[in-house]
């Protein structure tokens, strides 16, 4: 009788293969290299970051940021408190104003860094605004990594449920706290970034959010572009031993390196195309009952001059919201959640030139903007959006030296995680926003 042979395993290439190296790609390499594990990082375009990532689009030294621009959760991110980041170059600038959100006629108010400052402009509402902002302010640091977590038990499910109450509202409603147009449109703009339609339940969430990381750490723009974010972690990531592997497109499971685990910073979609074929059915059934939501029209302009704002406060913010009234934002935002293209869409400006000299010629300047459109949009928004910016800033479209624009498609084609121009990688209505991609408990 022969001896049995021993069989031999094959030894895996690397503890673990990242396919995407957007921020949500980086973090996951970063953590497990951490650990002591090594991990391949794997990007399909030439260069890394996914939405992180920063080009000279129109003329020649003038930078902007492909896509996102402003960072408001960086500075409070749990994560982000532990990486040392600043040794790898990364410097966050804080606007004079984190937001300002001008009406027609000339005036505006601001979310600014001092909570009473920004309540006391708002005249009448200012308690209404002090009650709504001061709880929430006081709870976010117990709250926040529960916040931003995938659904969970919370460790502190007192502040927690405080904070859900409210988030769990329309913003629809909870505007009925406010009496003034100055505190509602405020308030419409903040909870506009949810990108869905005002009326929807737990769109307060994304308002509220915003409102609470602007007075406890501003709305910060990393120095000399997005990118900067990206070239930081992989920085960090490679000191720790990783490795980044650029223009690799992953089509199939089959083309990865043997490893114990593969993760994916990709939406259902491409997971399916991927590894549909391994999952099981009812998991299958999940991710394509994944709904995916508005795009977004974007713009970056290179101007003579800065923006001329007409009041004073945008001229000094990092972010600008253009909407007008309250009615008026969520009238656009419904418009397009109805595949519809608003005449007046709400705008969400960023003038990063004005704080960071990096980013343009000496006197010249940079804007970038983008407004929300059907998803897989094929409508060019350059006209609405640009009058939308003379609207509340005379003269503006006589200091364009030059203009990129970028369609759903456009999107979708630089980064595939865009799905028909969905920035955000799927709707965050109140069935995806703490079940993305799937319902499932984390412990």
């Amino acid at each position: 009788m022969k001896p049995l042979q021993k069989m031999s395993v094959s030894k895996p290439e690397y503890d673990a293969v990242v396919v995407g190296s957007g921020p949500n790609g980086l973090a996951a390499a970063v953590t497990m290299q951490q650990a002591g594990l090594s991990v391949l990082l794997l990007e399909a375009a030439d260069a890394i970051g996914g939405g992180l990532r920063s080009a000279e689009l129109t003329l020649p030294h003038f930078v902007h940021d492909v896509c996102s621009a402003i960072h408001p959760l960086v500075i409070s991110s749990p994560f982000f408190k532990t990486l040392p980041l600043k040794q790898h170059g990364l410097e966050f600038i804080h606007p004079t104003i984190a937001a300002a959100h001008p009406f027609d006629g000339g005036g505006a108010v601001a979310l600014l860094k001092s909570m009473q400052q920004t309540a006391e402009a708002l005249d009448e509402d200012e308690k209404h605004y002090l009650k709504l902002m001061k709880p929430l302010v006081k709870d976010w640091p117990l709250i926040e990594a529960d916040v931003l977590a995938p659904f969970h038990f919370p460790k502190h499910p007192i502040e927690m449920v405080r904070f859900g109450l409210k988030a769990l509202t329309s913003a629809t409603h909870l505007a009925k706290r406010f009496r003034s147009k100055e505190a509602r449109g405020l308030w419409g703009g903040m909870a506009a970034h949810s990108i869905q339609a005002l009326s929807n339940t737990s769109t307060s969430a994304m308002g509220l959010v915003l409102m609470a990381a602007g007075h406890l750490g501003g709305w910060p723009i990393p120095k000399g572009g997005s990118n900067a974010i990206a070239n930081a972690l992989a920085s960090y990531f490679v000191s720790l031993g990783g490795t980044i592997e650029t223009n690799f497109y992953v089509r199939s499971v089959s083309q990865l390196p043997f490893s114990h685990a593969i993760l994916f910073d990709v939406t259902p979609r491409q997971l399916l195309q991927i590894a549909g074929y391994k999952f099981s059915s009812i998991y299958k059934w999940q991710l394509k009952r994944y709904c995916y939501g508005m795009g977004v029209f974007k713009i970056d302009w290179a101007l003579d001059e800065a923006i001329p704002f007409a009041a004073s406060a945008c001229r000094q913010a990092g972010t600008v919201h253009l909407g007008n009234t309250f009615e008026e934002i969520a009238a656009a935002e419904q418009l397009a959640s109805e595949g519809k293209h608003p005449e007046k869409p709400f705008v969400l400006l960023a003038q990063q030139s004005l704080f960071d000299r990096s980013r343009a010629p000496e006197g010249k300047h940079t804007a970038w903007a983008y407004c929300h459109v059907p998803n897989g949009s094929e409508i060019d928004m350059t006209e609405q959006i640009e009058s939308q910016v003379e609207r509340f800033a005379p003269g503006f479209k006589d200091r364009i030296a030059a203009r990129h624009v970028m369609n759903t498609a456009q999107m979708e084609e630089y980064n595939p995680n865009y799905i028909g121009g969905d920035i955000t990688g799927g709707a965050m209505d109140i069935r995806q926003l703490f079940t993305r991609p799937a319902l499932r408990l984390s412990t």
